[in-house]
Formats: structure tokens, sequence, C-alpha cells
């Protein structure tokens, strides 16, 4: 009837009292807690819109990349498919497809590239995207505590400057890449692996995650149903490079995936000090390159696999796979199913691209978002208890100041291997994974397998 008010229900009231009350009662734990992640995180983020507004007017802009990146897409837009042809000022275009087609947006809505400050705003919208993707990982996680989510954004003076006052394209396939965790994260495996190759065919740095992701998909599904998946990855690189892979096929092949490409020694971050002759040593580059596939191969074989799992059964489907018959350590049950498809999930990913950073030919400055966000979650994931969160925190100081550090030193080199040191052997002493549990039963038409439907959540 018309005019008849409602009355909330009383219980309705006393579960809202009962959330304020306890809120009240453990305020002091709110930093602490990862319950509260996302209260903490919301606030940070909408500090984060005045910080980013005051760096894009007060610090002054530096032109690096931005200006080549614009020569570049023109050179498209006039017709030039030949990647050979294809340079900016600081040489030639070496990133895949993909970069091409966001970044000639991007030059349209700059007005041919002119309007700096527009860019910037941009990338600060970018910034604050991808800040919401990786606070929904955390969010999901809940493996690091609220306090830490300040040095994740506000605290960090290099990170504002990649984004906002550089404007380099590694944020924006940084953002694609975060976006594709969290549908793998929801169990949207194939949507995922599409937007996975979208963030690749922007900068290939992303293709240090694929090791990680390729064991996962075997996990989920078997051989033969992440077939589909990977051709799926294939694809949309084949579609993308298609106009530019008529006009010269090797010439886009080498320019835009080129592992081969030598850094100069002047703007390495991690191997200062090194002589430069060994920098630029190819025997060298092979050692790097046999440590990082052996590492990966020993996580993959001991640290992520299950006990009691062989590798012939990551090929099987899960269902027709054996169960080991022992029975899960307190330890292990950290790692059940349910936590596996989340946490674990984007540990491995995670850690998988850590592995690449710490074995890499040379790291420059802008490569630092390349797994800033990710650092949290892999120190507050280790093996080691009595890892303090005073030294985690050190730790992250250290590894901040030494890629703040320009022009690199000897020291600041050092100090950023150690670090990576300590925080990769401390990811080899986290618990195995629990023995396989028996299959679950087979998900919906409508949905891939993966991730509990249960978890779709923020």
């Amino acid at each position: 009837m018309a005019g008849v008010v409602r009355r909330k229900a009383p219980g309705q009231h006393s579960h809202v009292w009962a959330k304020l009350r306890t809120l009240w009662q453990e305020k002091h734990l709110i930093l602490f807690k990862p319950e509260y992640t996302l209260m903490v995180v919301s606030l940070l983020w909408l500090l984060e819109i005045g910080i980013n507004v005051w760096v894009i007017q007060k610090v002054a802009y530096t032109e690096i990349d931005w200006k080549a990146y614009m020569d570049e897409v023109e050179g498209v837009i006039n017709g030039t498919y030949d990647y050979k042809e294809l340079k900016g000022d600081t040489g030639p275009l070496v990133y895949p497809a993909g970069f091409v087609y966001i970044f000639t947006a991007l030059y349209y809505v700059t007005s041919h590239g002119v309007n700096i400050r527009l860019a910037q705003y941009l990338f600060a919208a970018f910034y604050l995207i991808t800040l919401l993707l990786v606070f929904r990982i955390y969010n999901r996680t809940k493996k690091v505590p609220p306090y830490v989510f300040f040095f994740v954004c506000c605290a960090s003076y290099r990170i504002h400057s990649i984004f906002v006052l550089r404007l380099f394209n590694d944020p924006v396939a940084m953002l694609l890449l975060f976006g594709a965790i969290n549908l793998f994260l929801d169990g949207h495996w194939t949507l995922g692996c599409g937007v996975y190759s979208l963030a690749v065919s922007v900068k290939m740095n992303v293709l240090l995650f694929a090791p990680g992701l390729l064991f996962l998909l075997l996990s989920e599904f078997g051989l033969i149903k992440t077939i589909p998946k990977l051709t799926l990855c294939a694809a949309i690189q084949l579609l993308l490079g298609l106009p530019f892979l008529m006009e010269n096929p090797l010439g886009y092949m080498n320019g835009a995936f080129d592992l081969g490409r030598q850094f100069m020694f002047k703007w390495t971050v991690n191997w200062r000090f090194l002589p430069e002759w060994l920098f630029l040593s190819r025997s060298f580059h092979l050692l790097l390159l046999s440590a990082h596939l052996l590492t990966l191969l020993l996580f993959a074989l001991r640290r992520w696999k299950r006990p009691g799992q062989s590798v012939l059964d990551l090929l099987k489907e899960p269902s027709k796979r054996k169960n080991p018959a022992q029975k899960p350590t307190e330890d292990h049950i950290l790692y059940s199913l349910t936590l596996f498809c989340g946490w674990m999930l984007v540990l491995i990913l995670f850690a998988s691209n850590f592995i690449g950073m710490c074995f890499s030919r040379s790291l420059h400055y802008q490569f630092y978002v390349w797994y800033f966000h990710t650092l949290p979650f892999l120190l507050w994931s280790g093996g080691v208890e009595k890892l303090a969160p005073l030294l985690r925190l050190l730790i992250l100081g250290l590894i901040e100041l030494s890629w703040n550090t320009y022009p690199s030193t000897e020291y600041s080199s050092a100090a950023l291997h150690a670090c990576h040191l300590v925080m990769l052997l401390s990811l080899w002493l986290a618990p195995e994974p629990a023995p396989t549990p028996a299959p679950t039963p087979a998900p919906t038409p409508t949905q891939d397998q993966g991730a509990p439907q249960k978890d779709k959540q923020l």
C-alpha cells in the first residue's frame, strides 16, 4: 500500500552495530589484520588521486621515450608497415604490435602526442586502475598486513615517476597483466589468457610470467585442454601483428621479439659492479639464462608441484590423475584446493616473474614496475617465519633505494642482488603444496575450470 513505511528487521540493526562494535574494539589492529585490507586500500586509493594530481602539477615532466613512441606510431599512421623502417629519436621500434595500436590511440587523443599534460592524466588513470587491480589481488589473498600497502603506493617516488612523469609503455603492459591475473582468480582462464596475450603484445617482459602460467594451466586442465588456451594466445599475437607480418615477417619478429638485444652498460641498475666487458659478454648472458631456466625447473618440480605428483601427472586431465595416499600435514592445509586457486596461484605467477628479474641480463629504471607491486606478496609468502616484519620492510626499503640511486653504483647493485637472494631463499623455504585432493565435480559449460565460484568476490 502507498504511504506505508517498511521497518527494517531488528536483526539488521544489531548486525550493523555488531560490526561497528568489533571495528571499534579492534581499531588498533586495523593496520595489522589482513581482514581490514579492503578498508585500508580504499582510503589509500582515494589518497592516491590527490597525490597523482599534485605530482603532475608540481613536478616537472621529463622527456625520455614519449616522443619516440609518437614518432614510431606516426610512421604506421603514414602507411609504413615494415618494422625495419619504423624509428624514433631513441632508435628503432622494438615493441610488438599491441603497443602500436594502443599508442596510436594515445597519439590521436593527445593531439598527435603534443598535449603532454593530457597524456600525464591518462597515465594517472592507468596508475589508479592498476592499483585497483593490485589491491583486489591482495584483498582476495589476504597474505599481507594492511600497513604495508602504504609502501606499495604512496611512498614510491620511482613508480609515480614511471607512470606520470615519464609515460613509459611498461605500465600499460602491467595494467593488462594484473587484469589477466584477476580473471585467473575468478576462474575465467580463457579470457584471462586472451588479456595476458594482449599484455605481451605491448611489451614482451610479460613473458617472464609465462612459465608460471604454463604450470598453472597444466595443473588445472592437463595438456589437451591447455593447448586451446595456448593457441588463443598465439592467435592474438598473429592477428595483431598481421599487417606487419605481411609486409616483412622477419623484420617484425626480429624487431618486436628480439630476445638477444644488447643493453647499454650505462643504464644498468643490477650489474654496475661488473666490468663492462663481462656485462656485454655473450657467455655471461648464457650463464644467466641457464641459471634462470634451472631455477624455474627446480621451483616447478620441488616447490610448486604437489608432493607425490609426477611431472607426467600434469599432462593428464585432473580427473584422471592418481591422488597420493599420504595425509596432508598442518603446513599442507595451507595449500588446499581452494587456496591453490587463490594465493598459491598468485604466488606461482609472481615467483615466476621474480625469478626472471633475478637473472635478468640488465634492469633499467622503468623495469621497476615489472615487479614492484608483487614484492610485498612475495615477502609475506616466504617460508622463513622468523623473517620479522621489520626485516621485510627493510628489504622493501633497500630495493626502493637501489632503484632510486641514479646513476647506479656498485653498492646499490650489490644491495639489490642481496635483497633478491634473501627473497629467493625465503620463497624456496615456503611449505610445499598439499597432495592433490579428490577431483571436484566438473564445472558448468559456461565456466572455465578454475577457482571455486564461491571465491568470486572483491
